[in-house]
């Protein structure tokens, strides 16, 4: 269930984010396909809490610092955040690539809960908050190999497993076969299922009982002939993070 009133507020938000300048009552209304009088309201309502302020008469509203204060305290108190953190910076500067940490949104959906960038000109980019179909996606496939066997299939079947890319894999018994061989070498992978020439690797672990995941992506023609000393990290990682009395299956 999506409450509308905070689902606007989130909207106006990543308007800004996207846009990076005071946009007008008008445009804001025009860009958010939201009725002005509506837009008016929330405006109204962010401003007199100290999140929006107007820029100058009939310049456009921009949010102020505090949304970002709000958030720093918020992102510096995330109880798992801090405990994987340094191990996740360890990761990107060990493997030169881009590091993501996530779990299941939903049985179907993975949720990204912080994204390391790699320190290449060319590397592979996401944000936060971003969720990928975890059929397709490398952490996805870790996260699917914590499921029961019979729960997984279950999910499978009911899932719209769409082609992303050629090289998709869009049947339960492909996606079946693929989780024992990478339990068996000992990495989960995306190579170019969702992307073309990207490549993920990842590893599942738990944190207080929760199933969570690493991975570690970039272009083919860096990752591919680097598999197993990345995959080698990337346990290593997992290990690192995860108590020793908690297994990832």
């Amino acid at each position: 269930m999506v409450v509308k009133t905070a689902f606007r507020v989130i909207e106006i938000v990543e308007l800004f984010a996207r846009e990076k300048q005071p946009l007008a009552l008008s445009e804001m209304a025009r860009l958010l396909d939201m009725p002005v009088s509506s837009c008016l309201g929330l405006i109204r309502t962010l401003e007199e809490q100290g999140y929006m302020y107007e820029t100058g008469r009939r310049q456009g509203y921009y949010p102020t610092g505090r949304l970002l204060a709000m958030a720093q305290v918020i992102a510096a108190h995330d109880p798992v955040l801090d405990r994987v953190k340094a191990t996740l910076e360890e990761l990107r500067d060990a493997a030169r690539e881009t590091v993501v940490f996530g779990k299941f949104r939903d049985a179907t959906q993975v949720v990204y809960l912080d994204v390391l960038s790699a320190p290449q000109r060319i590397r592979y980019t996401a944000e936060s908050g971003e969720t990928r179909p975890a059929y397709a996606n490398s952490l996805g496939r870790a996260l699917l190999s914590t499921l029961a066997p019979d729960a997984r299939r279950k999910l499978l079947e009911s899932t719209a497993l769409l082609p992303l890319t050629d090289a998709t894999l869009t049947t339960t018994d492909a996606i079946e076969d693929e989780l024992q061989r990478s339990a068996a070498r000992g990495w989960y992978g995306n190579l170019g299922e969702s992307i073309p020439d990207l490549i993920g690797l990842a590893w599942p672990l738990r944190i207080g009982g929760e199933a969570y995941a690493i991975s570690v992506a970039g272009p083919r023609y860096r990752v591919e002939p680097r598999i197993e000393d990345i995959a080698a990290m990337l346990r290593s990682a997992c290990l690192a993070i995860e108590p020793k009395t908690e297994s990832p299956r």
